[in-house]
């Protein structure tokens, strides 16, 4: 099983993962995390070029190019093989992320943006997204106060971010099968309270 987090910053995603991960290994399944950019050795370095805050000529068509680069590293060295023998694949963010910054923020093509993915992925798409959907400036406060990476996507004016937020809530609109709505503005507890009880339904499905 392939689950991906998605969510404008500030939502609170990683945090909600290791939790999550743990509860998953719990019911018997044997899990592997990872996130995007990076994940990879190759990965890694691309992130960093994208997030490098002095970066600030990078043009939009150069880093969805970037992401892709990333994310099919990713999915040919890490995520396919873990699928492939059986091990429930949790991601921090994936080819949605790309849709919701560059489409939907940047304003970029979604449907030449959705071939770039289709190629880049191999058309591997996640079997559960969720979405942990806060208010921008909410999420945004939440990084400032926490200490967390400030990078070069962050520093995009709070108008950025707003399409970034519509375009996610757009996007689980449309594909209602694979998308569940979190409210992640909710205290982390029960953040994870609402997620486990989504991955229950799910896992229910799945043999061991």
């Amino acid at each position: 099983m392939f689950i991906t987090l998605e969510g404008p910053e500030g939502s609170g995603k990683s945090m909600q993962i290791r939790e999550l991960a743990d509860f998953i290994r719990q019911r018997g399944f044997e899990v592997f995390t990872t996130r995007e950019p990076g994940g990879t050795f190759i990965g890694d370095q691309i992130r960093e070029v994208i997030m490098r805050m002095d970066n600030t000529m990078m043009h939009p068509n150069t880093e969805i190019l970037l992401f892709c680069a990333a994310r099919a590293q990713i999915v040919t060295e890490v995520i396919r093989p873990n699928l492939d023998k059986g091990v429930v694949v949790i991601s921090d963010r994936y080819g949605d992320s790309t849709l919701a910054y560059q489409g939907y923020g940047h304003g970029l093509d979604r449907i030449v943006l959705k071939e770039i993915l289709k190629f880049a992925t191999g058309g591997l798409t996640p079997d559960l997204t969720l979405l942990l959907d806060v208010d921008v400036d909410e999420g945004l406060n939440r990084k400032i106060k926490n200490g967390s990476e400030w990078n070069r996507l962050d520093a995009q004016k709070v108008e950025f971010h707003k399409r970034v937020r519509d375009g996610y809530l757009e996007m689980a609109k449309a594909e209602p099968d694979r998308w569940r709505l979190i409210n992640a503005s909710n205290d982390p507890q029960k953040v994870q309270h609402d997620i486990r009880e989504v991955i229950s339904a799910k896992l229910e499905s799945v043999k061991l």
